[in-house]
């Protein structure tokens, strides 16, 4: 089974791909960057941008009847690798142990000159 996910309250797809992907046992959802749903415009500020990353994440997982719980596995893509001690902390307020798997890169240009992007993958089985 492939479905695809589709909820209002995160930002629409912008480009040929679904906000995320249910298959039988995994969730896929596609990078989130820092879009308010409502404008599709970028919020302000750094630690602005990694808490709407993350609410564009819950409200995917939410879409679903899954919660942060159920995340195995983020990567975390940052135009500033300096941003990284501010993401844990964030991280640190919304995940409980055992902490999801986590892969963190500095890339050069991320889309709409975001900070930041961040996708996951969730199991249903817990």
């Amino acid at each position: 089974m492939k479905k695809k996910i589709n909820t209002h309250k995160a930002p629409a797809a912008i480009g040929p791909y679904s906000q995320g992907i249910e298959t039988d046992t995994l969730i896929f959802l596609s990078g989130q960057i820092p879009l308010d749903p409502e404008t599709m415009e970028l919020v302000t500020g750094e630690e602005n941008q990694i808490r709407q990353v993350f609410k564009n994440i819950a409200a995917l997982c939410e879409e679903v009847d899954l919660s942060f719980d159920h995340i195995v596995k983020l990567n975390v893509s940052l135009q500033d690798l300096g941003l990284f001690g501010l993401v844990n902390d964030i991280m640190k307020e919304l995940f409980d142990e055992p902490f999801p798997a986590r892969a963190a890169l500095q890339v050069a240009k991320l889309p709409l000159d975001s900070s930041i992007e961040v996708e996951a993958i969730l199991t249903k089985n817990l």
